[in-house]
C-alpha cells in the first residue's frame, strides 16, 4: 500500500516539476499595486516584491511594528449599569438597553479610533518602510517574468534588458531571520539602493549599509523603537551619498536586511533592548553566502510545507498563463484543476509566512501591510477573523503554528479579569470584539459592534481542537486553566430569562449585524443589542462541553462538572423560525439586512459541531434554508465561511459555487466595497485585502476533502467532493484528523481508492468506511468491505498504519 502511495505520488510529482501551476503564482508583468506584488515571510518578518524594472519597491515588515501601547480603556464602574440594562432587556425593552448600553458599556476614552488608530493608544500595524532599487538603465524589457514559488518560499523576477539578462531572488529567511534580495546579470548593472520611511524614522547612509531608526506614536507618551539595516554586498563598486548607495559595474549586488522593534513577547510591553543592536546581531548570524543561506532556509520552510501536499493532473492549456489569466479564465467556467491545490497551497504558504511560535499570532493582514494607517488597524478581530486565520493549521498539518495564537489567548487573561469585574462584576476573564499586541479586552466603542462577549471564549475552541488533533496532554494541562476561568465568567454573568426560563446571556449581540424591532407606534427599527444570540449560546454550550471533557480527562473539578453540565441543560437551543431557518436570535425577529455577510447563528455548523447532518437533520436543513437567505455574495472571509458551511452540509456543488466566487478576480484598484474575491496575487479581496479570506477559503477546501468532527470524530473521506471533471481525481498526503491520526489518500471519478490511516498516539479510530471498502493492517483485514459504507471502529496503535483498499 505505502509503494502504491508513493508510486503514484512520484508520477505527480515529476508532472509538476515540469510544469509546477499548483505552487507557482506569475506574473507577466512588474506590480503597480500592493494587490499585484508577491509575499515572502517567516513568520516574524516579511516584505512584498513589486519586481520594477526602473524603480524596484520591496515593502518591508515586522509582526510586532505597532504604534500605540497599553491603556486603561475599561470603565471601572460600568458594572453599577448592568443591572438596569439587563432588566430592560429582560422586559424586551430592548431599544432603552441599546441606548444605555451606549452610554455607559463601551470602551473608555477613544477605543480603537473607531478604527483609525494609528495615532491612539489603540495604535496600528504598520508598514516598516520601503526598500527602492532604482535602475540607471531604463530601456524596455523583454521576457518579463515574476515567479512566487509556494514550494521554495522563493520570488524569482527575471527580464532582458539591451542585451542583458537580470535575475532577482528573494527570500525571508528561515534560519538567520533576515530578508535577502540578490540581483545577477551576465553584464555590468548600475543601481541606486535606498530605505525609506515618510514618518517617524531617521535615515543614515554608510559606505556598505543603510540604517533606519524610529519610534512610533503613543499619544503623549514614547512608542515602539524599531531600527532597520539594508546591508550591500556587490562585486562592484559602492558609493554612497544623502539619499542613496549607487552600486556600479557590478554584475552581482546582494541585500541582506534586518528588522527588528523593542517589543516584549513575553509581558506585551517594551524592553529595554536597543533595537538597533538586536538587528545588527540578525546580521552577524547571518555570516554566510546567499546560496547557502537559500538552501538552509529552504529546507526549514519546506518541513512544513511538504507535510501535506495535494496533487493532480496539470492542464497543458494553463501553462503559459498568468495566474491573473488563470483566475480570469476559471471565473468564465474554464477547466484548470490546479487553481484549487494552488489556493490551498497558497493559504498553507501565508499561515507558515505569517505565523511563527513565540510570537505574535497572523493580524487581519497577516505580516504585509504597506500602509501607516491598516485598515480596521491591521488588528485582531475576535468574532471571526483571527480564528479564521488559523482554521486551516491543524488540519493540514501545521499544529505547531498555532502557539502564537494560543498563547496571545492566555495573555488576554489579566486584562480580561479585569474587564469581567469592570462590566460584568463576574469572575473569570472575558474579551469583546477587538484586541492588539497589549491585549485589550474591553468593549468596542459602539454597542452596534463592539458589545459581542464571546472573543475569548471562541479562542478557547482552538485551544480545545488543538488537544483532539494532537492529544497532547501537556499541552491540556497548560492551557486547561484558560478555559476554566473563561467558563467561570460565563457561569457568573448568566442570568435566567423569566418568560423563557433559560439562562442567557445579556447584554449582548449576534456580531455585526441588526433586527427589526417592534416599537409602540407599530413600527419596526434596527436594533443590534439583545439577550442570548444564537451563536452566544451556542460557543457557551461548546466552551463548556469541552470544559467538562478536559476536566474529565484531567482529573480535576468533579464540582464544577456538575455544575457545568447543569447550565448546559438550561441554555436555549438551536431553534427553528418561520421560515424554516435557523433563529439568529432568542426571538425569531425580521433581519434588518437578510443577505449580511456574517452567519454567526451557524457557528454550530462550523467552526463548532453541535449541527450536523448525521445526527441534527432537522437543524442541518434550518441551516441551509438560512445560508439560502443570506445568498451567495458577501466578502471574501464571509465565502469562504458558507464554504465550510456547505462542506459541513456535505454539498460540495455548493461549495464549490462559494469557491469560484471567492476565486473571482477583483481589479488591484478595488479597494472598498464588500464584492469579495482575488486579487492578481491571489490576496484575498475583503475588499481591501483581509488574509483571513485567504487561510479560511483554504480550510473550507480541506473540510470539502476531509472530516472528522461529530460526537466521536468519524474520519469521513471526501465528504463535499464536487462532481466536477477538475476535482475527479487527485492525491493527497499527510492531511489530519481528531484524535491523532494522519491520513493520506487517492481518489479516481470522484471514489475513494486508497486511504492510509496512521495513528500517531494510539487512539481508538472512528471511520466511515466506503462502500466496497476493506479495512487492513499488516497485511490483515481487519473489516470487510460491504455494499454500503458503514460505521467502523478499532483499537489502534502508535505509529501504525491502517489501509483502506
Amino acid at each position: 500500500m505505502k509503494l502504491y502511495l508513493l508510486s503514484l505520488l512520484g508520477l505527480y510529482c515529476t508532472a509538476i516539476i515540469a510544469q509546477p501551476q499548483d505552487v507557482s503564482v506569475v506574473f507577466h508583468n512588474p506590480a503597480t499595486h500592493f494587490t499585484e506584488s508577491a509575499p515572502i515571510g517567516n513568520g516574524r518578518i516579511g516584505a512584498m516584491l513589486y519586481g520594477g524594472t526602473s524603480t524596484d519597491r520591496i515593502v518591508l515588515n515586522e509582526i510586532s511594528l505597532w504604534s500605540g501601547g497599553a491603556q486603561e480603556s475599561d470603565e471601572p464602574q460600568a458594572y453599577e449599569y448592568l443591572p438596569h440594562i439587563q432588566q430592560l432587556l429582560l422586559q424586551r425593552k430592548n431599544i432603552e438597553a441599546e441606548a444605555l448600553l451606549q452610554k455607559h458599556f463601551i470602551a473608555k476614552g477613544e477605543g480603537s479610533c473607531r478604527g483609525n488608530g494609528a495615532n491612539c493608544s489603540y495604535g496600528c500595524y504598520q508598514i516598516f518602510g520601503d526598500l527602492l532599487i532604482k535602475w540607471k538603465d531604463t530601456l524596455p524589457v523583454q521576457n518579463y517574468s515574476r515567479i512566487l514559488r509556494l514550494d521554495e518560499a522563493t520570488a524569482v523576477t527575471t527580464y532582458q534588458r539591451n542585451g542583458n539578462t537580470i535575475t532577482q531572488t528573494a527570500f525571508a529567511d528561515f534560519k538567520n531571520d533576515i530578508i535577502w534580495v540578490k540581483i545577477s546579470a551576465q553584464k555590468p548593472f548600475e543601481v541606486a539602493v535606498s530605505f525609506t520611511r515618510k514618518e517617524n524614522a531617521t535615515l543614515s547612509y554608510l559606505p556598505d549599509r543603510i540604517i533606519l531608526t524610529g519610534v512610533l506614536p503613543n499619544k503623549e507618551q514614547q512608542g515602539m523603537h524599531f531600527a532597520g539595516i539594508v546591508a550591500l554586498e556587490s562585486d562592484g563598486k559602492m558609493q554612497k551619498d544623502e539619499a542613496a548607495i549607487t552600486v556600479q559595474n557590478a554584475r552581482e549586488l546582494v541585500l541582506k536586511v534586518s528588522m527588528s522593534t523593542n517589543y516584549n513577547y513575553t509581558n506585551s510591553g517594551l524592553t529595554a533592548v536597543s533595537p538597533l543592536e538586536t538587528a545588527k546581531a540578525y546580521l552577524q548570524t547571518a555570516n554566510t553566502d546567499f546560496e547557502s543561506a537559500l538552501a538552509k532556509s529552504k529546507s526549514a520552510y519546506q518541513e512544513l510545507f511538504n507535510r501535506n501536499r495535494w496533487y493532480a493532473k496539470a492542464n497543458a492549456d494553463t501553462q503559459s498563463l498568468s495566474t491573473l489569466q488563470r483566475l480570469e479564465n476559471f471565473s468564465k467556467g474554464k477547466k484548470d484543476a490546479l487553481l484549487p491545490i494552488l489556493y490551498y497551497n497558497f493559504g498553507r504558504y501565508l499561515l507558515i509566512c505569517s505565523s511563527r511560535e513565540g510570537l505574535l499570532p497572523a493580524n487581519l493582514q497577516g505580516l504585509w501591510a504597506e500602509e501607516y494607517q491598516t485598515p480596521w488597524n491591521g488588528d485582531y478581530h475576535l468574532n471571526i477573523n483571527l480564528q479564521m486565520n488559523y482554521w486551516l493549521a491543524e488540519i493540514s498539518n501545521l499544529s505547531n503554528l498555532t502557539e502564537p495564537l494560543h498563547r496571545f489567548t492566555k495573555n488576554l487573561m489579566p486584562n480580561g479579569r479585569k474587564t469581567a469585574k469592570s462590566y460584568y462584576k463576574a469572575e473569570g476573564w472575558v474579551t469583546h470584539v477587538i484586541s492588539n499586541p497589549w491585549f485589550f479586552t474591553s468593549p468596542g466603542e459602539s454597542a452596534v459592534w463592539g458589545s459581542t462577549l464571546t472573543g475569548g471564549a471562541w479562542l478557547c475552541q482552538h485551544i480545545w481542537q488543538h488537544y483532539l488533533f494532537t492529544h497532547d496532554l501537556d499541552f491540556l494541562k497548560n492551557y486547561y486553566p484558560v478555559m476554566k476561568e473563561a467558563t467561570a465568567f460565563f457561569q457568573s454573568f448568566l442570568i435566567k430569562d423569566p418568560i423563557t426560563g433559560y439562562w442567557v446571556t445579556a447584554p449582548s449581540n449576534s456580531p455585526e449585524n441588526a433586527y427589526l424591532f417592534p416599537i409602540d407606534s407599530g413600527k419596526k427599527v434596527a436594533a443590534h443589542t439583545c439577550i442570548a444570540p444564537t451563536m452566544d449560546m451556542q460557543i457557551v454550550r461548546e466552551l463548556l462541553n469541552n470544559s467538562i471533557k478536559a476536566a474529565t480527562i484531567l482529573k480535576v473539578d468533579d464540582e464544577k462538572i456538575t455544575e457545568w453540565k447543569k447550565i448546559v441543560e438550561n441554555t436555549p437551543p438551536n431553534r427553528i423560525g418561520k421560515k424554516g431557518d435557523l433563529n439568529e436570535w432568542l426571538d425569531d425577529w425580521q433581519d434588518a439586512e437578510p443577505t449580511h455577510r456574517h452567519v454567526s447563528h451557524l457557528y454550530g455548523l462550523y467552526p463548532y459541531d453541535e449541527i450536523t447532518p448525521w445526527d441534527t437533520p432537522k437543524l442541518a436543513k434550518a441551516a441551509k434554508k438560512t445560508l439560502k437567505i443570506r445568498g451567495n455574495e458577501g466578502t471574501g472571509w464571509s465565502s469562504a465561511w458558507k464554504i465550510n458551511f456547505w462542506a459541513r452540509l456535505q454539498n460540495g456543488k455548493q461549495a464549490l459555487l462559494l469557491l469560484h466566487q471567492l476565486l473571482k478576480p477583483v481589479s488591484p484598484q478595488k479597494l472598498n466595497g464588500e464584492a469579495g474575491g482575488t486579487y492578481p496575487n491571489l490576496f484575498c479581496a475583503h475588499p481591501p485585502f483581509q488574509i483571513d479570506g485567504n487561510l479560511g477559503g483554504a480550510a473550507g477546501i480541506a473540510e470539502m476533502l476531509l472530516q472528522s468532527h461529530g460526537t466521536d470524530n468519524t474520519i469521513r473521506f471526501l465528504p463535499a467532493l464536487p462532481h466536477h471533471p477538475d476535482w475527479e481525481n487527485g492525491t493527497i498526503s499527510g492531511m489530519k484528523a481528531r484524535n491523532g491520526f494522519q491520513v493520506s489518500f487517492s481518489w479516481e471519478k470522484h471514489q475513494l481508492q486508497q486511504a492510509t490511516i496512521t495513528s500517531l498516539q494510539g487512539a481508538k479510530c472512528h471511520l466511515l468506511l466506503p462502500a466496497g471498502k476493506a479495512l487492513y493492517h499488516n497485511n490483515k483485514c481487519l473489516i470487510k468491505a460491504r455494499k454500503k459504507a458503514q460505521k467502523v471502529s478499532f483499537d489502534t496503535e502508535v505509529s501504525a498504519s491502517y489501509y483502506i483498499k
